[in-house]
């Protein structure tokens, strides 16, 4: 249970001492639908208009900072990707260029590794925010959307099977480029999506963007202003939707995003409407990188051609005794990374995921630090919730868009 003197410590409450007697306060979550997550909020109610919300977190809380630092440095992709479950190869990827910096090979990575990189950091994206559509619409009413968005998540998940041999939690991003190229009918299925998907994104819209009840529910509701956006540290498509355009691949591209002909969806409005029109845009801006990435698929391996650092062939293990002693020596203790510090932001679903990774010289990390877009983004719902009534509150956390995998770590 929270600690209500919470509330009457803090300084913003606007109620009145006198009048507290007639305010309720409500726990809601942390198994509650609509917060998406194992969340609780603690909430001080003047009839049905949120006077207070105090968000609780920890709920979720695996270590998976220090799990990683007791994994050798490609045994940690494992354990990274399930910080943020929905959306696991954006985790794996700012990790993996974080540790190719340390290690100087940054500028190494195939051209094919590199475009495969972005084309799935692009469908996580797409199949990231198809779940928050889908479960979002749910929250306002809306139920067959639910099925709309999920089939076209479905046929993302389906490539990544056919790719990785796993739906979520794939792994496949790994130090020195991925872990195994594409097989045979990769493009194929890859062109299939890029035909479906607008007319399915088309149709969303058609269902959603002008309904009434949706405008009603949305429009006017969990207001910021783009100054208050930066001060709480938003970042992704809560903070664009405040009129600031700022995205990680346009400021700091990596992996070659400087190279794509994108736009940055943005909307001024600042309410719960503005965050969800600018993950529609989102979508179709994502659908374009993937189409430009189908376009330029180039030929030649996916990993360097490094012993030390990843394993050689098992056909040239069959033949060489040294590929067999390489490739003992990294399955069995890894490689060394030099000495320093670095940190590497990647643009997720969710606003900017930062990781400070710091390397002690040896075959593990000496400490990761992550800034999750979850986390900032969600310490403003005490803001945003203030003054609306309680069923706002609902489209206000489904605005934000949180996952408490990395919100809690």
């Amino acid at each position: 249970m929270a600690d209500l003197t919470a509330f009457e410590q803090n300084p913003d409450v606007s109620v009145d001492v006198a009048d507290e007697r007639d305010t309720l306060v409500l726990s809601m979550g942390p198994q509650h639908p609509s917060t998406h997550g194992v969340l609780q909020v603690m909430l001080r109610l003047d009839g049905e208009t949120v006077v207070e919300a105090e968000p609780e977190i920890g709920y979720l809380h695996t270590g998976i900072e220090k799990q990683a630092e007791n994994l050798m440095w490609q045994q940690a992709v494992t354990v990274i990707d399930r910080a943020d479950y929905l959306a696991p190869l954006s985790n794996s990827l700012c990790y993996v260029l974080a540790a190719e910096r340390l290690l100087g090979i940054a500028d190494a990575i195939p051209r094919r590794a590199q475009v495969l990189r972005v084309m799935f950091a692009e469908l996580t994206r797409i199949a990231s925010h198809l779940v928050w559509l889908g479960t979002h619409a749910m929250d306002l009413g809306a139920q067959s959307i639910f099925m709309y968005a999920f089939e076209m998540r479905e046929r993302i998940l389906e490539i990544m099977e056919f790719v990785t041999g796993a739906r979520m939690h794939q792994s496949w991003f790994r130090i020195g480029g991925l872990a195994i190229d594409v097989p045979k009918g990769f493009l194929d299925k890859i062109g299939a999506f890029l035909d479906a998907f607008p007319q399915r994104l088309t149709d969303m819209r058609a269902i959603l963007e002008d309904n009434i009840i949706i405008r009603d529910r949305l429009i006017g509701v969990g207001k910021l202003s783009a100054e208050e956006a930066i001060a709480w540290g938003l970042t992704g498509p809560a903070l664009r939707a405040c009129g600031v355009s700022y995205d990680v691949r346009k400021a700091f591209p990596y992996s070659g995003y400087d190279a794509y002909d994108f736009d940055v969806p943005v909307d001024v409005r600042g309410d719960c409407y503005a965050r969800f029109v600018v993950r529609l845009g989102e979508m179709h801006q994502a659908w374009r990188i993937i189409k430009q990435t189908r376009d330029r698929f180039p030929d030649g391996p996916v990993v360097i051609d490094d012993r030390k650092i990843v394993p050689p062939p098992k056909t040239e293990i069959q033949h060489s005794m040294e590929a067999l002693i390489h490739h003992f020596k990294l399955v069995s203790a890894g490689f060394n990374v030099p000495e320093g510090h670095i940190y590497q932001a990647v643009e997720s679903p969710r606003g900017e995921l930062g990781m400070y990774v710091t390397s002690a010289g040896g075959n593990k990390p000496w400490r990761i630090r992550w800034r999750p877009p979850s986390f900032y983004n969600l310490q403003a719902l005490k803001h945003l919730a203030r003054g609306n009534l309680i069923a706002d509150v609902v489209a206000i956390i489904g605005s934000l868009d949180p996952v408490f995998g990395e919100v809690d770590r």
